[in-house]
């Protein structure tokens, strides 16, 4: 079942085998160095450490990164958040090694065993003579750089060993191993070097834990088996960390059906939230003299998030796609930022006189709030996160005294990885268990009640206030990017020649206005969008091309001649940007006039080639540009949370011919599967020998009756399927298969009644009872020759159909190799000039089709994942294991 967007989860393997060999050998290296050091006291230096720091990063971080990708599409909650969140560790650890093999080496580093004992990591850096200052500046605070990042990652790999206890007892010993070495590494980086044996002979067990469980997981992706003990079977329940309140519902989430095709990001971006700010915090408390090293560290870690944010992108999830990359950029601006203020510019008169005049933080401030009104209609753990971003960002704005402002930043960062930590915990926990065990809090406000309070106008009876189709989920981050990078890049004349504002200037709009926005545009390239991501690409260069030459020019010394050339560009960018004018012109009067005051904005900056800019009115467009962008933002976000147009965007001045759904004729008839006289009129054609869509308890299907098998070959015909793909039977209950009276074993019968009625099939063997059960003269036009595949929907309207007709064949309602349908509307579009009649019951219940079960071979103690759909093959598995130790 290939679809454009992606593949059904059984085709990605068992990417635990990759995660944990990454893991596995990238422990065994870092072991290789430490029980060298230990025996000959020669710490490692120059090229050495430079290619083990590459090693890690390609092994432990790239490799083990594309385990936790394929793992969110598994819908493994837990290992992708995990593969994820230690592939940022490896990276960054291995990030610090290059660091340390970058610096000049000396003589001192080598030592007696003795030395090693009595002599910490910082006595070792402050004895190395560098002649340039600055890096001898920097080599001084690794160590601590290094514990600031470990300390947090030891904390949130605790957390990891626990929650994977509720789900094997394979990967407790392995994350628990790697979070005793993380400690031991802490602590030969702050004094001990003895710590270097015992983190050695962790890292040693960590390798081992890894092998045995890639070769478990290897051997049960090839022979569908838990042949090896470790996997299916918790070292304890989850359901025993349940509260008292945790079987109600406790919060009002935003998605309406729950997307099994990709994994929960959120804990991964809860992860993410609680290493930034703590580094962050060790930083502004002084532990740390400069950002040198920690900039990588957060700058891996928020590339992470972009991660979390692609994936909620991917389950159509607007406002966490929106939250976790406003984080990513905020994390990454600060860093940046706070790598200038350390490294380039170090005194603090230059740093004051840069800061001030600096206005970008206020963007962060009012995006943050926008946050919490997205968020009121969740739970009060993600209010509660909001409201501490919201102070986090107000700590940050650069008009706070030098004295406080560090202060302020390190208690606000402290705060927020308290909740950040807390809130890894519950979504890891409450996505397992599949439902709230820990306590997030009930929802603030009632969707309802949120969307009166925002509304903008009052509905008129017969108003269709549906999204309009070229809305997509990444809108809002959009604006984000473009507000905060027009915001950052707002300076007056006398400051214009601020070196010290310049310097802090470039992360801010570089960051925002381009590398974030050219992650928007990949997210609006699969989007589907009329225009896919033309104006967001466009900005992308804009932005770009603004930050060198506005920001960076004066410190390049860019000749006369370079001047010309980028009043050129600025010429091209005008005609350019009248083009996206147009295009926006088609979308909304929001969009529209960002791209009219980019046009001057952009004529101001063709002014500034020829050194004719006039200040006031750059000031003025760029923060009108800013305005727009934080109501386009809200406006997005909460459109497309909602699915309705909530908050005016400004109809489009060019609308599409396109005819109204209502009046459009279909291409055959439709009925409402909320009507009884629609259910009687579908089952009607289809006794007569048609072919009609209707809903599941998964995807929309085409049915046909079982008493017409002509019925059920033209099937074959309206989806152009290959003629050896079998087609299933659907029926009601359970009950009428015990009428039909087939050869079940026990096993198998009590299989079925846990699974039943549910978005599972089941393969069973074919036999004469099909007849009694009413498949009559389709015998031979449904299954195989000596198998059948059998449903039973866990859909009223379904069931009650198929009483009243008896069994149907069904398939996906999708021509062979396309996406499935979730909406009738996609039926009626496809298929609708091909089939006889489509059940109209509005959005599908999921967004996969079922999980197919080949239970033939089930008396053995054998089942067999034939399809992974709404239903993961590990929770199936568990089922069937349950039932086969208490039978057997």
């Amino acid at each position: 079942m290939a679809a454009s967007d992606g593949f059904p989860a059984s085709f990605y393997g068992e990417p635990g085998v990759l995660g944990m060999l990454s893991n596995g050998i990238s422990a065994f290296l870092v072991l290789l160095q430490n029980f060298n050091t230990a025996h000959n006291g020669n710490a490692p230096v120059g090229v050495e450490n430079i290619l083990a720091g590459v090693h890690l990063i390609l092994i432990g971080g790239v490799c083990q990164l594309v385990a936790g990708l394929l793992s969110f599409r598994k819908y493994d909650h837990l290992s992708g958040t995990a593969f994820i969140g230690y592939s940022a560790l490896w990276a960054s650890y291995g990030a610090t090694r290059i660091y340390y093999g970058a610096l000049p080496e000396n003589p001192n580093m080598t030592l007696t065993t003795d030395q090693m004992m009595s002599n910490s990591s910082t006595n070792m850096m402050s004895n190395m003579s560098l002649n340039n200052s600055t890096q001898c500046y920097l080599c001084l605070s690794m160590e601590e750089s290094a514990i600031a990042g470990l300390v947090p990652y030891i904390i949130l790999s605790f957390l990891l060993a626990f929650c994977s206890a509720t789900v094997n007892y394979i990967m407790p010993f392995v994350f628990g191993a790697i979070t005793a070495t993380l400690i031991f590494e802490a602590v030969a980086l702050a004094a001990y070097s003895w710590a270097l044996i015992v983190s050695g002979v962790l890292e040693l067990l960590i390798l081992i834990f890894a092998i045995y469980g890639s070769a478990a997981l290897l051997i049960k992706g090839l022979t569908q088996r838990l042949a090896l003990k470790g996997f299916g079977t918790p070292l304890f329940n989850v359901l025993l960390l349940g509260t008292p309140n945790s079987g109600k519902a406790q919060s009002g989430g935003q998605e309406k059906k729950k997307n099994t095709k990709y994994a929960e990001p959120m804990a991964l971006s809860f992860f993410c939230d609680s290493i930034a700010p703590f580094i962050f915090a060790f930083y502004s408390f002084g532990y740390m003299k400069s950002f040198g090293l920690g900039v990588a560290w957060v700058s891996i870690i928020s590339v992470a998030q972009l991660f979390s944010s692609y994936y909620a992108h991917l389950r159509q999830d607007c406002y966490h796609t929106t939250k976790f990359g406003l984080h990513a950029t905020y994390w990454l601006i600060k860093a940046w930022e706070e790598f200038v203020v350390s490294v380039l510019i170090v005194e603090d008169g230059k740093v004051v006189s840069g800061r001030e005049a600096m206005v970008g933080d206020w963007f962060f401030v009012v995006a943050a709030l926008v946050l919490c009104v997205g968020s009121l209609n969740m739970d009060v753990l993600e209010l509660i996160h909001n409201l501490f971003f919201v102070l986090l960002t107000v700590s940050t704005v650069p008009q706070i005294p030098l004295q406080g402002y560090y202060i302020f930043f390190g208690v606000a960062c402290s705060l927020f990885t308290a909740v950040s930590i807390y809130g890894t915990f519950t979504r890891l926990i409450n996505t397992i268990a599949e439902k709230s065990l820990i306590p997030v809090g009930p929802q603030p406000v009632s969707s309802e009640k949120l969307i009166r309070t925002l509304r903008c106008r009052r509905s008129k009876q017969g108003d269709q206030d549906v999204l309009p189709p070229g809305d997509q989920t990444s809108d809002a981050l959009f604006y984000l990017s473009n507000g905060v990078a027009a915001l950052s890049a707002l300076h007056s004349r006398s400051m214009s020649t601020n070196p010290s504002l310049l310097h802090l200037t470039i992360p801010w709009v570089l960051i925002s206005g381009a590398i974030i926005q050219a992650y928007v545009s990949r997210l609006q390239v699969t989007g589907g969008g009329r225009f896919g991501s033309v104006i967001s690409s466009i900005y992308v260069v804009v932005w770009a091309t603004w930050t060198w030459f506005r920001f960076a020019g004066n410190q390049l010394q860019l000749s006369t001649e370079a001047g010309y050339g980028f009043t050129a560009g600025a010429i091209a960018f005008l005609v350019i940007n009248a083009f996206l004018m147009l295009i926006a012109a088609y979308r909304n009067l929001v969009l529209l006039f960002l791209t009219m005051l980019m046009e001057v904005v952009l004529v101001c900056f063709l002014l500034s080639t020829l050194n004719k800019l006039p200040y006031e009115l750059e000031i003025a467009m760029l923060a009108l540009v800013s305005l727009i962008c934080i109501y386009g933002t809200l406006a997005s976000l909460i459109n497309y949370m909602f699915s309705q147009r909530v908050m005016p965007m400004g109809p489009p001045l060019f609308k599409e011919k396109i005819k109204s759904e209502i009046s459009e004729k279909h291409p055959c008839p439709v009925a409402s599967s909320r009507l009884t006289s629609g259910l009687l009129k579908i089952a009607q054609l289809l006794e007569e020998g048609g072919v009609c869509g209707i809903p599941t308890d998964t995807v929309y299907a085409l049915s046909a009756s079982c008493k017409n098998p002509q019925a059920i070959e033209k099937i074959y015909n309206i989806k152009d399927r290959p003629a050896e793909k079998p087609i299933c039977i659907c029926i009601s209950s359970v009950e009428q298969l015990v009428a039909a009276k087939p050869p079940f074993s026990p096993l198998l019968w009590e299989f079925m009644r846990n699974v039943y009625p549910g978005g599972i099939s089941c393969i069973v063997s074919k036999g004469d009872w099909l007849f009694k059960l009413g498949v009559g003269a389709a015998y031979d036009r449904v299954g195989t020759r000596d198998s059948i595949m059998i449903r039973v929907p866990d859909h009223t309207v379904t069931c009650h159909l198929c009483d009243m007709t008896g069994p149907l064949a069904i398939t996906s309602a999708n021509p062979s190799g396309e996406p499935d349908s979730t909406h009738h509307s996609m039926v009626i579009n496809r298929l609708g000039h091909k089939i006889q009649g489509v059940l109209c019951d509005g959005d599908s219940n999921e967004v996969v089709a079922s999980t197919v079960v080949n239970c033939l071979r089930i008396d053995e103690g054998i089942i067999t994942i034939v399809r992974e759909g709404c239903v993961p093959a590990v929770k199936v598995h568990q089922i069937f294991e349950r039932l086969k130790n208490t039978m057997l």
